[in-house]
């Protein structure tokens, strides 16, 4: 199964996430099938940056974005 979650990046306690589209088998860093935006929670207004076209046109295809990666395209407004 195909699932859109957040994949952990940066240094230790300064953590970002990019939201990628990967097999749900995968491991949490590991190997992805396509990159659609990041999420950067530790700048003081919080940054989040979707690429809504591919976020919509994953969604299409059946992939479940997890439930954090679904507040995130609500909180943007992709969804």
């Amino acid at each position: 199964m195909v699932k859109m979650r957040l994949m952990r990046m940066g240094s230790k306690k300064a953590p970002f996430y990019r939201i990628v589209v990967a097999e749900s088998r995968a491991p949490r860093d590991g190997s992805y099938i396509s990159e659609i935006g990041y999420y950067d929670p530790t700048k003081t207004p919080t940054v989040i940056k979707i690429d809504a076209d591919a976020a919509k046109k994953w969604i299409g295809d059946g992939v479940q974005p997890t439930d954090t990666v679904k507040a995130l395209l609500k909180k943007s407004g992709v969804i």
